[in-house]
């Protein structure tokens, strides 16, 4: 994932070596330290074994954990750190085996999904014994993981790091002639709430007929979301972009006025942390309207650093533009704002010197 191939190349005094399943998208992510430990030919079997037959998390097989250990030892590694609790789940059996200090990273759906049965609750909260720190994106999944039965002293708050000098801040210059252009970027999947954000921009294009909306990413809901525009007589103002380029997605930032991203908790409990692509608008200048939501809070003040709404509320978010297209001044101010809370509290810089500073601290050397 990209947020995580940032962190990684973004240390400096460490030397990290990916050790995955398989390589993917070699061109998108150049990293050349990578140790590849294939799935075993019984990997579906042994899933199915346990999340069909057992309803529980799968966990690594004992040839599995041989290979495992056999890589950490080769490239005499001295933190593991695992991203997503569910990864570390899976895991369990090498966090427990190896001796060197554990870490998991938790980033959003890892704290909530599942966690309604018994046996994945069971499974997390003997995961979180066993590693040696636990780091958390925003203060909404440190609360989710302390009411897991996580000791809260040993959770630590690391924040996503946005590369700030890729979203430079551009002022912008909002319209008078009616021709807003929205834009909301993420995977399309419920916990984005996407409906909503077309059912506030249906009401809006009522008011200004020449607005428009794009939809960049690509998800499971795209059929719906076609339907559901075209139910809303909006199919014409909307445009869907499928997966972009970081460059072309900037691109898309910069011709736009405001970023939508009205998040609400999914049916399976998946919240959200702090989205990456709202933290990358908030960058670039644009003014962002979201809702009151998982770690959002966290970053967007509300009328200060950018407009927050209850979630699944497309009436109250749509009453927020209508009056936000009434004051430029406003969007000016809130943009701005928002533009100085990432480059205080989420530069990628930043956090990696702080995530590094774990490192060394865990492992008993100083700065």
């Amino acid at each position: 994932m990209l947020h995580i191939y940032r962190q990684i190349t973004a240390l400096k005094r460490c030397a990290p070596v990916v050790i995955a399943q398989k390589r993917e998208q070699v061109e998108r992510f150049p990293f050349e330290s990578v140790q590849l430990v294939p799935k075993p030919a019984t990997h579906f079997l042994r899933r199915f074994w346990f999340r069909q037959l057992r309803n529980m998390p799968w966990q690594i097989s004992d040839a599995e954990l041989r290979a495992l250990l056999g890589v950490v030892s080769a490239i005499d590694a001295r933190i593991l750190h695992i991203y997503f609790g569910q990864i570390a789940v899976h895991l369990l059996p090498l966090i427990r085996a190896w001796k060197n200090p554990s870490i998991v990273s938790f980033h959003g759906a890892d704290v909530t999904v599942d966690m309604d049965r018994p046996t994945y609750r069971e499974a997390t909260r003997q995961m979180l014994a066993a590693v040696k720190l636990v780091l958390v994106r925003s203060e909404s999944l440190r609360r989710a993981l302390a009411d897991l039965g996580c000791d809260p002293e040993k959770i630590e708050l690391q924040r996503t790091g946005i590369p700030l000098e890729e979203f430079p801040f551009h002022e912008r210059t909002f319209p008078s002639n009616g021709e807003w252009r929205f834009v909301q970027a993420g995977r399309l999947i419920e916990k984005k709430g996407l409906p909503v954000a077309f059912r506030a921009f249906a009401f809006f294009v009522r008011q200004y007929p020449n607005a428009t909306l794009t939809i960049a990413g690509e998800g499971p809901l795209l059929d719906d979301l076609r339907r559901l525009a075209r139910e809303l007589s909006i199919e014409e103002h909307v445009s869907f972009t499928g997966f972009l380029s970081q460059e072309q997605l900037r691109d898309i930032y910069y011709r736009s006025h405001i970023f939508l991203h009205p998040s609400q908790t999914g049916r399976d409990g998946n919240q959200e942390g702090i989205p990456n692509s709202m933290l990358e608008a908030m960058a670039s200048g644009l003014p962002v309207f979201a809702t009151q939501h998982g770690g959002i809070p966290e970053a967007i003040e509300n009328d200060v650093s950018g407009v927050l709404v209850p979630e699944r509320n497309h009436q109250k978010l749509a009453q927020a533009l209508l009056n936000a297209a009434q004051a430029p001044n406003f969007l000016s101010r809130i943009a701005g704002s928002g533009a100085e809370v990432v480059r205080k509290e989420f530069d990628l810089q930043s956090q990696a010197q702080r995530l590094e500073d774990i490192y060394l601290r865990l492992i008993g050397l100083r700065r």
